[in-house]
C-alpha cells in the first residue's frame, strides 16, 4: 500500500525494535541479515519488510535463537520458526509489534486482526491495561526520538479511542441517569482523549451516569450544567494543556465556578503534580494518573 512512510533509517528501526544501530550493523555485515538501499549519500534506508523481519528476528533472538542460526534459515524456515515462537510467547509482545506495523504502514487490517485476537483471550479492559497502555507509552518515547510524524499518531490513536467507545456504547443501554452526574472534558487546545475515553468507559462499566463532552472545552461552558439539581463531578485529563505557566490561572478559574456550590472537580494527568490545592475554596481533587483515580473510587 502507499504509506506515508515507507523508509526507516537505521536511527528509527533502533528506536522501535530497541536493538542497537552498531548491533543492526554488525547483523547486516557479519549475517547479510538485513539489505538495505543506500542513497547517493551512502545512507542506509529500511523498507517495512526490513522493519517486520528486524522485529522477527528480535523475537527469536529473545527466545533462545543465535544470530548465527538465524542467518543460516532459508526464508520458509525463519518463518516457520517465528509462528512458532509467537504461539509460545506472551501475546502482548507480540501484539504490541504488530500494532507498531499496523502504525508504520497505516493497515487497518492488521490493527483490527490483532485487537481481535486480543479478545479471544483478553477481557477489554486487560486488553487496554496490558497491551494498548504499554504500547502508547512506546509511542510517547518513539516521539521523543523523531521516529513519528502525527499521522502516525492520528491514525492509530483513533483506531484505539474507536474500539473504546464501541466497548462504551455496549455498556449505555443499561445505565440510568442518577443523582450524581461525571462531566468529563479536556481543556481548551487540549485534543489528547485515549485516556479520558478510557476513564468515561470505566465510569459505566461500574454503573455511573456519565456525559462525554471530548475535546477542547472552554470553561464557561461549564455554568450550563448548574442547572441541574444533580450532584455533578467533572472530570478534566491534563497531557498538554494548559501549559505549566498558566495552570495556577486555569485552576483559579476552575475554583471560582466551583466555589459555594456542591459540584467537585477530578483533574488528572502528570501536570497535576505541580499545582497548589492549598487555597482551593472549591473540591478539587488531583490525580497523576487514570490508574490512581480508578483505585480511589
Amino acid at each position: 500500500m502507499n504509506s506515508i512512510k515507507q523508509d526507516f533509517t537505521i536511527k528509527d528501526l533502533e528506536n522501535i525494535s530497541g536493538i542497537k544501530a552498531h548491533t543492526i550493523r554488525i547483523w547486516e555485515k557479519r549475517y547479510a541479515l538485513l539489505e538495505p538501499r543506500r542513497t547517493n549519500t551512502n545512507i542506509r534506508l529500511y523498507s517495512n519488510n526490513d522493519l517486520q523481519k528486524l522485529l522477527n528476528i528480535v523475537l527469536l533472538n529473545n527466545n533462545n535463537f543465535k544470530i548465527s542460526n538465524i542467518a543460516k534459515m532459508s526464508d520458509h524456515e525463519f518463518i516457520k520458526a517465528s509462528r512458532e515462537v509467537v504461539f509460545k510467547t506472551a501475546i502482548d509482545d507480540r501484539a504490541i509489534n504488530r500494532f507498531k506495523l499496523s502504525m508504520f504502514q497505516f493497515d487497518k487490517i492488521l490493527f483490527n486482526s490483532t485487537y481481535d485476537d486480543l479478545l479471544q483471550k483478553k477481557t477489554f479492559r486487560e486488553v487496554f491495561k496490558d497491551v494498548f497502555i504499554p504500547f502508547l507509552n512506546h509511542i510517547g518515547l518513539l516521539w521523543q526520538t523523531d521516529t513519528l510524524i502525527p499521522a502516525h499518531e492520528n491514525f492509530i490513536s483513533n483506531l484505539i479511542a474507536q474500539k473504546i467507545q464501541l466497548q462504551t456504547e455496549k455498556l449505555q443501554l443499561g445505565i440510568s441517569k442518577s443523582s450524581k452526574t461525571y462531566v468529563l472534558f479536556l481543556p481548551e487546545n487540549e485534543i489528547h482523549e485515549l485516556g479520558l475515553l478510557y476513564l468515561n468507559y470505566e465510569l459505566i462499566l461500574r454503573g455511573n451516569f456519565t456525559i462525554y463532552l471530548g475535546q477542547s472545552l472552554p470553561l464557561d461552558n461549564l455554568n450550563y450544567f448548574f442547572k441541574n439539581s444533580s450532584e455533578i463531578c467533572f472530570i478534566t485529563s491534563m497531557t498538554v494543556m494548559p501549559h505549566d505557566d498558566n495552570l495556577e490561572d486555569y485552576f483559579n478559574k476552575i475554583d471560582n465556578i466551583l466555589k459555594d456550590t456542591n459540584h467537585q472537580l477530578i483533574a488528572i494527568g502528570q501536570k497535576s503534580s505541580i499545582v497548589n490545592t492549598e487555597n482551593f475554596k472549591s473540591k478539587i481533587e488531583l490525580y497523576t494518573s487514570v490508574s490512581d483515580m480508578l483505585n480511589e473510587l
